[in-house]
């Protein structure tokens, strides 16, 4: 079988029309039906302009607007709920989005910002003739800055979401559950195009996305308990509240599962292990828009821990002064208005390969300080380790020509109560207890603990839930300041 998205839709459609091929509370579409409402939106969009935003709740609709929008030959820009007013403004402008498919609770925003509205109407009717073209505009909340346009074509998406099939073992049986928000690159992959490209069954839980979003994260259990998945994509944050829960209630996760891929930032090693003791079947993975999402990946009977695994068959990936730098088909063909890369793609990460292909990494080159006693320090590799503590949601690492480095910490909503009452002191010997195993200088001698509200409020999260580095850094460096000046610790060179 072809391993066309729109081929592997018609083929899946003959063989069993009736089987489901989306649900959610309320809702099944076989995979008749869905094809029929690809067709009626793509008829629909035949005259719509050739650049379409969409902006919708995680859902059948959503999905079916995707499909329709790439198989019309459109270019789409998936528009995320949680970006500002002033994000979609910009994107908007600098996409040129003609018009924007719209579900009725976000009308009224669309008409405030300016732009055209195309509702999202269910109409069946058979697939007209496909056109040529047809990509995404992925733009991603960032850490600094506003939002770039990363190009993609229907030969990127068609090449990565095989290649993940592939290496997740993907195959008609699975029962995907999509919990992160749809116009995530990633999401916008495993939950839509891999599973549709395997004739495989995806359950929608919009409440449950929305729900995590706001980092509000119980419902994952539940949710996981009542739909019996065989695979999902998690952030670690989401990984480490699901576990939280288990451990708390004594169980175990759904015995259905069999693939859990988790990316967008490090597993902290303490989690990864008590993940695997209760039950969730655990996969790192590395990736970026850049390169159409996913470049390496641990799979099934083939994970190393600490590692994200070996690159996608079919992806170059070297090592150029301890840079992570990727080749091939799933590279992006350039940022909107830019020139396509001519020697592949840079990622900014550092990394290693080991002997046996896998790759492991080091943090970003951007992030890397160095201390008053000229260490160089990736502050990530110190993070990872403060998050073996799963009533930490982030942490954040502050240093910058410093005698030592200063950890700030910030709890789980659920543990924000609980971590109030605890003292410096205990707080220092937990830090210091997480880090024991890294080197003096990497070390942490003083800590802050931080309150999610502040920070939510603070506008330092970003709307995928990860932390704004430089923002953090800035908004508390008083605060960071008072933990050294509270210090009068006599130290060597090597930071003893």
């Amino acid at each position: 079988m072809a391993e066309d998205l729109f081929a592997a839709l018609q083929y899946h459609a003959a063989a069993a029309a009736q089987a489901p091929a989306f649900s959610q509370p309320g809702l099944q579409l076989d995979r008749a039906t869905l094809l029929a409402s690809i067709g009626g939106l793509a008829r629909t969009l035949a005259t719509a302009p050739p650049v379409l935003g969409l902006l919708a709740d995680n859902g059948s609709d959503w999905a079916i607007a995707e499909l329709a929008a790439l198989y019309a030959g459109r270019t789409l820009v998936p528009l995320p709920t949680f970006f500002s007013d002033a994000q979609l403004g910009h994107v908007l402008r600098d996409a040129g989005v003609g018009a924007v498919l719209c579900s009725a609770p976000w009308v009224e925003r669309v008409q405030r910002l300016g732009a055209n509205v195309l509702p999202l109407a269910q109409v069946q009717a058979p697939l007209p003739a496909a056109q040529p073209g047809g990509g995404l505009i992925v733009y991603t909340s960032g850490t600094t800055g506003a939002p770039k346009g990363v190009r993609l074509g229907r030969r990127q998406l068609d090449w990565s979401a095989a290649a993940l099939a592939t290496a997740s073992a993907s195959s008609a049986a699975d029962r995907y559950l999509s919990v992160l928000p749809l116009p995530l690159l990633l999401e916008t992959l495993c939950a839509v195009h891999v599973p549709l490209l395997r004739g495989a069954r995806v359950h929608f839980a919009p409440a449950l996305a929305a729900a995590c979003g706001r980092g509000e994260t119980r419902a994952l259990r539940q949710t996981c308990r009542e739909q019996q998945p065989s695979a999902l994509v998690l952030v670690p944050q989401l990984l480490a509240a699901w576990v939280a829960e288990l451990q708390q209630r004594g169980e175990r996760a759904p015995a259905s599962l069999r693939f859990v891929a988790v990316g967008g930032a490090a597993v902290a090693p303490a989690l990864a292990a008590a993940a695997e003791a209760c039950g969730i079947p655990l996969y790192e993975g590395y990736g970026l828009s850049e390169c159409c999402s996913v470049v390496a990946l641990n799979r099934p009977g083939e994970r190393r821990a600490g590692s994200v695994g070996r690159p996608l068959p079919g992806l170059d990936v070297r090592i150029d002064a301890g840079e992570i730098v990727v080749h091939g088909p799933s590279v992006m063909a350039g940022y909107l208005g830019g020139q396509a890369p001519t020697d592949g793609w840079r990622t900014g990460d550092l990394g290693a390969l080991d002997a046996d292909g896998y790759l492991w990494l080091h943090g970003r080159r951007d992030n890397v300080f160095v201390t008053a006693f000229g260490r160089n320090l990736s502050p990530e590799w110190v993070e990872s380790h403060l998050l073996g503590d799963m009533r930490f949601s982030h942490a954040l690492l502050a240093g910058d020509a410093r005698p030592y480095p200063v950890a700030l910490l910030l709890p789980r909503l659920e543990a924000a109560a609980a971590l109030a009452h605890v003292g410096t002191a205990e707080l220092q010997a937990r830090v210091d207890a997480l880090c024991a195993p890294l080197p003096a200088y990497a070390r942490p001698r003083r800590s802050l603990l931080l309150d999610p509200r502040e920070v939510q409020a603070a506008g330092l999260l970003t709307g995928n839930g990860r932390l704004r580095r430089r923002a953090a850094l800035e908004y508390f460096a008083t605060r960071i300041d008072a933990l050294y000046a509270g210090s009068r610790a006599c130290l060597t060179v090597d930071g003893v």
